[in-house]
């Protein structure tokens, strides 16, 4: 999928705001389709992991927080939902910790 490279590249150069737009549509497409459903909760995971690291770049830590809980809340499904994406959203789910420990330093 190529919104998922997109944001891969997008949140792996710190443009967090980006990384949300570009997984929106997918998103939104998936959650009207029965047989993506489910999937489309990783992509809502993943658009607020990228929203999360937005905010606590803008210096607002507790909505960070809050919202980072979401991403967190949807993470185990990566490993549950068999898709052709897995390994894409693994390298993504991966990306964001990574990004997020960053900035927690």
């Amino acid at each position: 999928m190529k919104e998922l490279n997109k944001f891969l590249h997008v949140v792996s150069i710190n443009d967090f705001v980006e990384g949300h737009e570009v997984l929106e549509t997918t998103w939104k497409q998936y959650k009207n389709i029965p047989e993506l459903r489910e999937e489309s909760f990783i992509l809502k995971g993943l658009i607020n992991g990228a929203t999360a690291l937005a905010l606590k770049v803008m210096g607002r830590e507790k909505p960070s927080k809050q919202v980072w809980k979401t991403f967190l809340k949807y993470s185990p499904l990566i490993d549950t939902i068999n898709s052709k994406h897995t390994i894409l959203y693994k390298e993504a789910q991966k990306l964001l910790h990574v990004k997020y420990q960053e900035l927690c330093n």
